[in-house]
């Protein structure tokens, strides 16, 4: 008798059981050896973290999964330069002012302004927007530290005796600057008399032990720069700056001749797609970080098991899990990018790369980007089950991806989804803090999944023996489901949000 043909597993069945090939065994197995000494903590452009895209190299030629730009061309090549401490001054209506004592800031600068747009508290919130119907393109803006009140002492923006964030600096005066840049000012100056002495101590420190900060290699012409200045410089520009936040365009004469010395590093991005056998044009980007902090100054190395070894191995697995479906004829209708980024710890300058500079395959037909970084092991300071992961990002975009990911969850894996860091006033601002924000600025859809931060978070104890290897696999299988459904949609997810 013939047998009778044997029916196709549905779709759920089918990625579950792709899911399941996520094991603890291999995770492990990857992390000893990528978070090994070996490997010297993996710090940008340094010989450790080129011995761990070889590995992650190695990997994907051995899962045949094709490299990105063809062949075996898996490095994207991450042009970073390390900005030495600057030296200059600034000469106002003929006044010299030095920096590193009138003024501070970490980067060349040369320009010249005949005007500066005073913007008050350089403020855009939905309850007080020092930008409104403001035009400051190519400008040069002036803020102060602090935020409004009425007249009968309530904040403007609380509405009540509570401060917001924007009173803040460490929570704010990173915004300050992104709403400035977004707005395309030429720079902004921002005077915060309590902290400047904080910022001059950061300065001090920096030039003493010849150290500056790594960035992207970019045309120094047309960047974006900001100065701290002290009072007196301050009420050069603007003696009323301390009683009055009303906008105004102030007319001076500025020069500013800031130069430095910056020192050439290699780093690379490693980049590999299974493409789609229906909609092979658009993209689903699944991201983690490949670099960690390096070794410390006594010679004692940070293996980064957790940040972000544990996000890397993850994606192997993920990619192999596909690479799977893909080979029995289920690959996914959309094209899967597996993006593991260089100099996140630097401050998210390969995702920078990828996204402002080089995307190699276009953002606007990037569907979704789902980003793992530190998923390995558990908040001491949650309570709960263990079986969780924080989600930061997934209703920030798209009202579609967070009921998918809601729905993906609840049916198959179950774990408890914390939205703690979700918060838009969530003082960690783990929103800003890893690869997904350069997507998610571009208006792509984003997850950030998340374990949260530990007693060993940058420190030399973040080793592979700590790490939940249980854990570490049901999110990676959560991820994993969560990017089939994604790209096996009918249709693309819809971005029906705003960017913050």
């Amino acid at each position: 008798m013939t047998a009778e043909p044997a029916q196709d597993p549905s779709p759920v069945i089918s990625a579950m059981n792709y899911a399941e090939t996520i094991k603890e065994a291999k995770l492990k197995e990857h992390l000893y050896t990528y978070a090994s000494d070996e490997y010297e903590g993996r710090e940008t452009g340094q010989p450790g973290q080129k011995k761990a895209v070889e590995y992650l190299k190695s990997q994907y030629i051995k899962m045949g999964i094709p490299a990105a730009q063809g062949g075996e061309n898996y490095f994207q090549d991450v042009p970073l330069e390390v900005g030495q401490i600057p030296e200059g001054e600034v000469i106002l209506n003929g006044d010299r002012y030095d920096l590193g004592v009138d003024f501070l800031t970490f980067q060349s600068i040369k320009a010249s302004f005949a005007q500066i747009v005073y913007v008050g508290y350089g403020i855009e919130d939905p309850a007080y927007n020092d930008y409104d119907g403001l035009d400051v393109k190519g400008k040069l803006v002036l803020v102060k530290m602090g935020e409004p009140t009425a007249e009968n002492g309530q904040y403007a923006i609380s509405g009540n005796g509570e401060k917001s964030i924007w009173s803040n600096m460490s929570e704010s005066l990173g915004k300050r600057i992104e709403i400035a840049a977004e707005k395309g000012a030429a720079g902004l100056i921002y005077y915060d008399p309590i902290n400047y002495d904080r910022f001059k101590a950061r300065f001090d420190w920096m030039k003493e032990k010849d150290n500056g900060s790594m960035q992207l290699k970019i045309d120094q012409e047309n960047q974006f720069f900001n100065l701290y200045i002290d009072t007196e410089l301050a009420k050069a520009i603007y003696p009323d700056i301390e009683i009055d936040e009303n906008r105004k365009t102030i007319d001076i004469e500025m020069e500013l001749a800031i130069g430095s010395q910056n020192n050439g590093i290699t780093s690379e991005n490693v980049v590999a797609v299974l493409k789609g056998s229906e909609i092979p044009n658009e993209y689903v980007v699944i991201s983690s970080h490949l670099d960690h902090i390096g070794i410390t100054s006594d010679g004692q190395i940070n293996n980064g098991a957790d940040d972000d070894g544990s996000g890397t191995v993850a994606l192997l697995e993920i990619a192999r899990a596909f690479k799977l479906a893909a080979a029995e004829g289920r690959g996914p209708k959309r094209s899967i990018v597996f993006l593991h980024v260089t100099g996140e710890e630097k401050g998210l300058l390969g995702s920078q790369y990828y996204t402002d500079v080089d995307p190699i395959f276009p953002l606007d037909q990037t569907v979704a980007n789902l980003n793992i970084d530190m998923i390995g092991r558990i908040d001491p300071k949650r309570k709960g089950s263990r079986n969780y992961v924080y989600l930061i990002g997934s209703d920030k975009l798209s009202s579609e991806l967070h009921g998918l990911s809601e729905e993906v969850n609840a049916k198959y894996a179950h774990l408890e989804l914390d939205y703690t860091y979700n918060d838009d006033n969530d003082p960690n601002r783990f929103f800003y803090r890893s690869d997904h924000y350069n997507f998610a600025k571009n208006n792509v859809p984003i997850i950030f999944y998340f374990n949260g931060t530990h007693d060993d978070y940058h420190r030399p104890g973040d080793t592979p023996d700590k790490i939940n290897y249980d854990l570490l696999q049901n999110r990676a299988r959560l991820i994993f489901l969560t990017a089939w459904e994604v790209a096996n949609r009918n249709t693309r997810l819809k971005v029906d949000k705003a960017t913050k």
